[in-house]
């Protein structure tokens, strides 16, 4: 059974070698076959492209994605089931909101506005973390069946035809041409049945994936009733913060405005006069001591080497 095996794989190899190098012809299937052989290659690449990008989509920073990624595999390792929450942009900002707006006071109108804007973007991230689950659910998990079922399955199918079509084609030529003496009709018929069978499970296999389209249309229409419904929660948070940010805007509009003058050193009481104890000699009125900074030091000028006279004399 190991030498019918391994006989079958030269014959693959031989004929392969001689299509692509020798001219040698191969069975040609029909142009249907070729059609359906492109629309499967290009449903792998989509439901392979798809998943990735609706990820991305869903979770579009690189970093914080890889940061899950690694906190999964080590916890996968470590046989430690630690899960890591995606920090949706919507709950950063809304926190940095509400925690800013703490610190300045709830009676400030403008902290009141800013933690209430931060309320609303947290219950938008919350409703992220809703838009995830279902999309993941409803969406991405069927892709993924898809890709590791039937597509998986059909490639499958395609290769066992392609590696029998090669097998049942070296046959046929080695017969026809008297190289093979030994290759029998059975051994051809065999060849050409198992041709046949594989010729007809990867036919019905891309029939029906090709031909699956309300399954894959009904997919594709939960998605968009999970991203419709996310939309709408967000815009009926977002209408009633604009609304209480406009009802913010003429409680501080209508708040009559707090007069404000500014002090002076006087009123600080740092201002610098003989009223305290401190005179215009830097002594106090007490006991002459000296409270303030020092006086400025002026070194003697030196000493000339020699007298005026000598000098002018010297010159001339």
């Amino acid at each position: 059974m190991a030498f019918s095996g391994l006989r079958k794989q030269i014959n693959k190899a031989n004929q392969y070698m001689n299509e692509k190098i020798g001219g040698a012809e191969g069975t040609k299937l029909d142009d249907d076959f070729v059609e359906m052989e492109k629309r499967t290659d290009i449903t792998y690449e989509l439901v392979d492209e798809l998943q990735l990008k609706t990820k991305e989509y869903l979770q579009p920073n690189p970093t914080a994605r890889a940061k899950m990624a690694a906190v999964k595999g080590i916890s996968k390792l470590s046989g430690q089931a630690k899960a890591s929450t995606y920090p949706q942009p919507e709950g950063v900002l809304g926190e940095c909101m509400a925690t800013y707006g703490r610190k300045l006071g709830e009676d400030n109108i403008f902290a009141q506005s800013l933690m209430e804007a931060g309320e609303s973007l947290k219950q938008m991230a919350d409703i992220k973390y809703s838009l995830d689950d279902n999309v993941k659910q409803n969406f991405l998990e069927p892709l993924h069946h898809l890709q590791t079922k039937d597509l998986k399955e059909v490639m499958h199918h395609r290769k066992k035809l392609q590696g029998r079509r090669l097998d049942f084609d070296c046959k046929k030529r080695k017969q026809s041409k008297g190289t093979g003496s030994n290759i029998s009709d059975d051994e051809i018929k065999m060849a050409e049945d198992k041709f046949a069978e594989s010729l007809h499970l990867a036919q019905m296999g891309m029939h029906n994936l090709l031909e699956n389209d309300v399954e894959q249309v009904s997919q594709l229409s939960t998605f968009a009733d999970c991203l419709y419904d996310y939309h709408r929660q967000c815009s009926e948070i977002l209408k009633n913060l604009c609304e209480t940010l406009e009802e913010k805007k003429q409680e501080a509009a209508s708040r009559p405005k707090k007069e404000f003058n500014p002090k002076t050193l006087h009123d600080l009481q740092l201002h610098l006069d003989s009223s305290d104890g401190i005179n215009h000699h830097g002594n106090d009125g007490i006991n002459g001591t000296r409270i303030g900074p020092p006086p400025p030091y002026f070194p003697p000028a030196p000493a000339q080497p020699y007298p005026p006279g000598m000098i002018t004399l010297l010159y001339f």
